[in-house]
């Protein structure tokens, strides 16, 4: 039976056993009419303060319950995009551990610039975790491709936030989490794609995004490079402040970038 029934048809039953009952013993205790009155009253406002908790004990169970459903709902949608990471992990090795990394630095680096209610944080995880899911379109022999894209093969990469985009536009539930994985190669001097946004005209999850992915892109190995030293990566970001990345974004970054760092670990690897 739906909440709504329940809750109704148990008031129902309740009013009508407190009603038939208490009229019966009231009529056996009391003749006077005076205090027939004054009795009928008090149980009026006992009907109404007895009723009231019922149905706040019913509504509390139900919103409960809708609660721990829709948890539920949202639990598997997580275990779906997480299916969805280990998919793509069976086509490109590299990108299961880069993705929970920079899941986890970007809430972390969204948390310093003042995003503190969980739902946002939330949303800008899950962001993070699907931001190279366009990716399973893009053919393997240029998704693993050993050594530098040609022109046509770059072309065809970066049509993966298309291709992300196209696919989260018609998922409910995953269509407020677009900012990254559509705008994560989008530059602060507008020279991204692929819609070359400029400045501010970037989401705000793509910008701070796109500065843990190039940090963790250069600083671990690629089957096309060699990992770069620490002191050249952050050089690199600090050098690309106002040109590739948000330099007030850059800014938080270094300022607590040893906590951001660290919460790599915050999320589970291979």
């Amino acid at each position: 039976m739906r909440p709504q029934y329940k809750i109704v048809l148990v008031y129902v039953l309740v009013g009508a056993a407190w009603i038939f009952f208490s009229d019966k013993l009231v009529a056996s205790l009391f003749t006077d009419a005076h205090d027939l009155t004054l009795v009928q009253d008090i149980k009026g406002w006992l009907f109404i303060l007895v009723t009231a908790i019922l149905l706040f004990i019913l509504v509390k169970r139900a919103l409960e319950n809708a609660a721990h459903q829709q948890q539920k709902l949202i639990d598997s949608y997580d275990q779906t995009i997480r299916g969805w990471v280990q998919v793509l992990d069976l086509r490109h090795k590299e990108t299961k551990d880069h993705t929970y990394r920079v899941a986890a630095m970007t809430v972390a680096l969204a948390s310093k610039m003042g995003v503190t209610d969980a739902m946002s944080l939330k949303r800008i995880e899950r962001s993070a975790i699907l931001h190279d899911i366009g990716k399973i379109g893009i053919p393997d022999a240029v998704l693993i491709k050993p050594g530098q894209l040609d022109d046509d093969e770059m072309r065809l990469m970066r049509t993966h936030p298309q291709i992300a985009r196209d696919l989260l536009a018609n998922i409910d539930f995953l269509s407020n989490c677009m900012d990254i994985p559509y705008g994560h190669h989008e530059r602060w001097d507008g020279h991204g794609y692929p819609l070359g946004l400029t400045g501010e005209e970037i989401p705000f999850a793509a910008r701070i995004f796109s500065i843990v992915d190039v940090w963790d892109a250069l600083i671990h190995p690629r089957v096309y490079k060699q990992a770069w030293p620490e002191d050249k990566v952050r050089d690199y970001i600090r050098n690309e402040s106002g040109i590739r990345f948000d330099p007030a974004a850059v800014e938080v970054f270094f300022a607590h970038y040893e906590v951001i760092k660290a919460a790599a670990a915050s999320l589970p690897t291979s």
